[in-house]
């Protein structure tokens, strides 16, 4: 039999699908791209915003259409946040959530056998523990993503995520330790540690996030280590010091900011102000010598006047981002600010989209020119038609023009210039 699988969201979902996949397989199902002949086939969901709750509705009548004998299992977030939903989904014969994965393929086996239509989401409940799944490969060759952690407490007013994630849970150390070492064997390079709200790593065990990346740094032949997106109020100055001590670490920090205005941040439910924010951006470029800070920004929230888009707009160019992801706001059934009133116009949310992403532009070219003239280290993860791709330890993505396919290599380069969203080098 034949598995496909669609999946929508962040890395952790991506994480998810690997090990949905892993077990599928051992079941004795051959995976194949979604989209080709399978007797089922997965949609893994995502529910951040409307919109991604449209593209599960799509993958799903797009299943279906091309598969219509087969199983359509739908899992992850979307089911999990509104499970009143599932009337409205008659596509999906199988319907989990985003906790029990094991379910979903026990939940797959009873539709076949019986023909009959099984939705079973698990609740999440305070004590729950992290569901134990261990990556065995990823589609790509040098980096592998980790999921260490699971759930969110935080409740921004305008996010779903900790209905559809619930308590934040994490991953033993020994079994992080485990899973690195088996990756390591297989020859990735480079571990990229993801979570719902990665900086509450450890919460729930006595630990903190440096305990799993010291735990990382001490596997042999993990050459790099990444961290996911990161809370930036609860990285302090401590923390940032000793992950300078590692080697292993790599100097990219994705602090979400969603607005540069102290006024629009407490409508968010945020923790922060934009002083706050700064003062964690210093430190952190105090410590490493050539970080680079990534970000998301929201325009558009409930409430935001003219002058509030303009201090988040001018904080947002004080800072000089390395990347930013730049989006409107829509309101999210079942938050807090889907029901505030002065919602902002499309038009105007438009407008000031517009004005953030060309500031975004900005940083984004002037963060890749800054690169240029200096001599660093590259993981290459592709070689093809002479050109090979990578990225460095602050994320800048390189390419160079070489014969030598050196892929799944970590070789100095010293970049020489800028085009088309990345860097240019030549190898030293």
């Amino acid at each position: 039999m034949r598995a496909s699988f669609f999946t929508l969201g962040c890395k952790v979902n991506q994480y998810e699908t690997q090990i949905l996949k892993q077990m599928f397989s051992a079941e004795g199902y051959d995976i194949v791209e979604f989209g080709e002949q399978a007797e089922v086939c997965v949609v893994n969901s995502c529910t951040v915003t409307d919109t991604g709750d449209k593209k599960t509705r799509q993958a799903l009548r797009r299943a279906k259409r091309e598969n219509p004998g087969a199983v359509v299992a739908l899992c992850g977030c979307m089911p999990q946040a509104f499970p009143n939903l599932c009337d409205e989904l008659p596509e999906a014969q199988v319907i989990t959530g985003s906790y029990n994965r094991k379910g979903l393929l026990d939940a797959v086996k009873l539709s076949l056998a019986t023909g009959e239509r099984v939705i079973d989401i698990t609740p999440h409940q305070r004590g729950e523990g992290f569901e134990r799944m261990r990556a065995k490969a990823f589609d790509e060759h040098t980096r592998a993503f980790v999921k260490i952690e699971d759930g969110c407490e935080r409740y921004c007013s305008y996010c779903i995520i900790p209905t559809a994630r619930g308590p934040v849970r994490s991953k033993p150390i020994e079994e992080l330790q485990t899973e690195l070492r088996e990756l390591a064997a297989q020859g990735f390079k480079e571990a990229v540690l993801v979570g719902i709200n990665l900086s509450c790593y450890g919460k729930d065990l006595g630990l903190r996030l440096l305990d799993a990346v010291k735990a990382a740094a001490a596997i042999p032949g993990i050459e790099r280590i990444r961290l996911g997106s990161l809370e930036p109020e609860l990285l302090t100055y401590e923390d940032i010091k000793a992950l300078a001590s590692l080697p292993q670490f790599c100097p990219q920090f994705h602090l979400s900011l969603q607005s540069g205005c102290d006024e629009t941040l407490k409508r968010m439910n945020r923790h922060y102000t934009a002083a706050e924010y700064m003062k964690i951006v210093k430190m952190i470029r105090s410590v490493f010598k050539n970080s680079a800070i990534t970000t998301d920004i929201m325009v558009g929230f409930p409430g935001e006047t003219d002058a509030e888009f303009e201090a988040s707009l001018a904080f947002f160019k004080s800072v000089g981002f390395a990347k930013a992801h730049v989006f409107a706001y829509s309101p999210r059934a079942g938050t807090k600010a889907a029901l505030l009133n002065e919602q902002v116009k499309k038009s105007i949310k438009e407008q000031r989209s517009h004005r953030m992403l060309t500031a975004a532009e900005q940083a984004r070219e002037q963060f890749l020119w800054s690169q240029t003239g200096i001599i660093v280290p590259v993981l290459f993860e592709t070689s093809e038609n002479g050109l090979n791709s990578g990225y460095t330890m602050n994320y800048t993505p390189v390419h160079v023009a070489c014969s030598e396919n050196l892929q799944g290599t970590i070789r100095q380069v010293r970049l020489t210039g800028a085009a088309e969203d990345a860097c240019v080098g030549q190898l030293v």
